[in-house]
């Protein structure tokens, strides 16, 4: 990856994370979209196309995926929706043509047994962005124009939410990958049984919200805790030795510790309406561990592919990874000083991961 490119992302991300933070200098608005679609569908998006893509610079069409993504998020801050629609749409189209001269139209990938569990979750990352963009323009109109389902947990925040799902999906392939290959069928079974336990049970689990069936809700995350524990211990038994697996494996610590908070966040629904505050507590240490714990784990991990093992203590810049998402992020969102630390700190960390100079080629070619 380019200087260039290293660069961008590295600002986008950082800013990111910065308007999660803003209530503090700016009051009366809410943030909350900046903050996701700049790191899901800005720098996340484009990173999963350019993987895909396997360029070291960013084709036109990838800068246009940028460009108009960054567009979606400021119009859907400014609650200017039909501009958001048809970048949406266009969003849609440039990440299927992606996704069809990579995998072909229809994802047989995740019906047969010759392809392996990491590509599987490379088309269904891809596949799932574009879904994601078409539902949430439909989510746009029912919502905002026309009505036709009247969920109370069907608002725009929680459709934008998911943008988040194609960048843990990717995360996921990049793990498999970097892991050794067992060819026993009982092995292939047990890595295809996780690939549809995740995919299907996430699915499944944004429905129970949306009927707020709180017990069927616990019922499918209990499942998934399960199904991402299985992955770190099949990661950690199986995963090459090399300079990224201790990145990959805080990855999938992280990932599930995100499982531990949305199972604990459902328990507090089930036993009572909870306070505001343990509400928001909750809520935001579920956010902060996905989208910058988990999630960058791999994002960082695809960005640097080509370039491992590089320069650096994995060990320190993993400690500060935990630092800035267990306790200055949270913290931050409280204490202003705090979120300019966590801002500075994030920054470094990311700076580390990006810019750290390579020492020689990867063995494992992750």
């Amino acid at each position: 990856m380019s200087v260039s490119l290293k660069m961008l992302f590295l600002v986008t991300m950082t800013v990111a994370l910065s308007f999660g933070f803003m209530h503090h200098v700016v009051g009366g608005y809410d943030f909350e979209r900046l903050h996701i679609f700049l790191f899901n569908l800005c720098s996340g998006g484009t990173i999963i196309l350019y993987f895909t893509m396997q360029r070291n610079e960013m084709p036109k069409r990838l800068i246009l995926f940028y460009v108009l993504a960054f567009a979606f998020a400021v119009f859907a801050f400014f609650k200017l929706y039909v501009p958001c629609i048809i970048i949406a749409l266009a969003l849609c189209f440039i990440t299927e043509s992606v996704r069809i001269k990579k995998f072909g139209f229809f994802p047989w990938q995740f019906f047969t047994t010759k392809d392996s569990v990491s590509v599987k979750f490379h088309n269904a990352a891809l596949l799932c962005l574009s879904i994601g963009l078409l539902i949430s323009v439909l989510a746009i109109l029912n919502h905002e124009y026309y009505h036709w389902l009247d969920f109370e947990k069907l608002s725009l925040n929680t459709f934008f939410l998911g943008f988040s799902f194609p960048s843990s999906l990717i995360t996921l392939s990049v793990l498999f990958a970097a892991m050794r290959k067992y060819g026993t069928a009982r092995i292939i079974f047990f890595k295809t049984a996780l690939f549809w336990t995740i995919t299907v049970g996430v699915i499944i689990f944004f429905l129970f919200i949306l009927f707020e069936a709180v017990w069927l809700e616990l019922s499918i995350s209990l499942t998934l805790f399960v199904a991402v524990s299985a992955v770190l211990l099949l990661y950690i038994k199986t995963g090459y030795m090399e300079q990224q697996k201790a990145f990959l494996t805080s990855g999938i610590v992280f990932l599930v510790m995100t499982a531990v908070s949305g199972v604990f966040y459902i328990l507090i629904y089930a036993m009572g309406e909870p306070s505001e505050q343990m509400r928001q507590l909750t809520i935001l240490y579920h956010r902060t561990l996905s989208l910058y714990g988990w999630n960058i784990s791999g994002l960082a991990v695809i960005c640097r592919h080509n370039d491992f093992p590089i320069m650096l203590h994995s060990g320190k810049v993993i400690a500060l990874h935990w630092l800035i998402v267990a306790l200055l992020a949270p913290i931050g969102f409280y204490i202003p000083w705090v979120a300019l630390v966590a801002v500075g700190a994030y920054a470094v960390f990311l700076y580390a991961m990006f810019f750290s100079k390579p020492t020689g080629v990867n063995p494992a070619g992750i």
